[in-house]
């Protein structure tokens, strides 16, 4: 492994170096961190990116596809996280309008929470059935989210680098879960701690805008 940060172009034009195939996953996602962090945010997901996309895109590259992990948060965004994540998405969809002659495609996938990482609830809530707690603190009762196993979230990966023809957003169809359920699966006797919703947090996230449903192509396991 080559040790570097996305907000470091020279060493990012250094990575690249014989690479084919990148697929780009560094971001700050913690949706309260980045609300009291904001310029480290975009520094890291938005600045990040445009290094991404101008290193694939330099002369010494020879990168033939980029694959930009995005997120449910993304779709009308109302946190920092998610307009940072929206404004990265942009950028990587339209560098395939200034890539010129070189034979590089830019495309996206955007999927929901991924089961068991790094931020998870889950792992949370595992970690206080173990110490015996009798009840799991929830935001909202209401509160849903979008999960995919982390084999899926790979495999969609693969998927796009195999099918991408530049510019396209894969969405793979996956369950909406509400936090309740999920507690209820860890501990079928759990009780909750409403703790009331933390900043930039919606209710219900969104996968795809009402606006954009005209340009929506389905296929068997995603959009």
């Amino acid at each position: 492994f080559f040790i570097g940060d996305v907000r470091d172009y020279k060493r990012l034009v250094h990575a690249l170096r014989d690479v084919d195939i990148v697929v780009h996953a560094a971001a700050l996602k913690h949706v309260p961190a980045t609300e009291y962090n904001p310029s480290e945010c975009i520094n890291t997901n938005v600045l990040g990116a445009q290094n991404i996309i101008d290193a694939s895109l330099s002369g010494d590259s020879s990168v033939k596809k980029v694959i930009a992990i995005s997120t449910d948060k993304a779709v009308n965004p109302i946190n920092i996280y998610g307009a940072s994540k929206l404004a990265a998405d942009k950028l990587f969809i339209s560098s395939n309008n200034f890539k010129g002659k070189k034979n590089i495609k830019f495309s996206i996938v955007r999927y929901g929470n991924v089961f068991e990482s790094r931020g998870s609830v889950i792992p949370y809530f595992i970690e206080l059935k173990k110490i015996g707690k009798k009840s799991f603190p929830i935001t909202d009762l209401k509160m849903t989210r979008f999960f995919i196993p982390i084999e899926d979230g790979i495999k969609h990966v693969v998927n796009s680098i195999y099918n991408c023809q530049g510019g396209e957003i894969f969405i793979p169809k996956m369950p909406s879960l509400k936090v309740t359920d999920l507690a209820r699966a860890i501990d079928a006797n759990i009780k909750f701690n409403v703790i009331g919703i933390r900043p930039g947090e919606k209710l219900h996230e969104t996968l795809i805008s009402k606006d954009n449903q005209d340009k929506i192509v389905e296929y068997k396991n995603y959009y």
